[in-house]
């Protein structure tokens, strides 16, 4: 089956839709009430994809107190923050696949640092770590893109 959009646009709609969700905590959302009817999502939506990556950034328990500063100030080292945090995560968690750790971190770090009130945080910054980084976007696009992926069987 052919994709509608590449990967990197998909990961965009997602980071978008994530970023939505987090600056607009306090609406109340009808359209997770219209998704959420126990039915598996046909096809891409971008607002159940975010909601799930949402959950995965939840399980991230790293205390982002200490780390954080210079990435408040140079968001353009957020890939490579994340990706130093997610190694050490993975080594205390040896369970966790690294595509799952790096997903969960990256997207907890910038739920820090737009709780921080950053200014110069955007989608662009998390949009681009996840699409630079070769091995989580080969693992996710290996085990069905986006829409496949967030399915807990590929996360344990």
């Amino acid at each position: 089956k052919a994709a509608m959009r590449t990967f990197e646009e998909q990961t965009a709609c997602v980071v978008e839709a994530l970023f939505d969700d987090l600056l607009n905590e306090d609406d109340v959302d009808f359209r997770c009430l219209q998704t959420d009817s126990g039915e598996p999502p046909s096809g891409f939506d971008p607002v159940i994809i975010a909601s799930r990556l949402r959950q995965i950034g939840d399980q991230c328990n790293m205390d982002f107190e200490r780390v954080s500063s210079q990435v408040l100030h140079e968001m353009e080292k957020f890939g490579t923050a994340v990706d130093s945090l997610c190694k050490r995560w993975s080594d205390q968690n040896p369970e966790l696949v690294y595509e799952r750790a790096f997903l969960s971190v990256s997207v907890k770090l910038m739920m820090y640092i737009l709780k921080k009130g950053a200014a110069n945080v955007n989608p662009g910054h998390l949009i681009k770590a996840i699409n630079e980084n070769a091995q989580v976007k080969n693992y996710i696009e290996t085990h069905g893109g986006w829409v496949s992926i967030l399915e807990s069987k590929y996360w344990g």
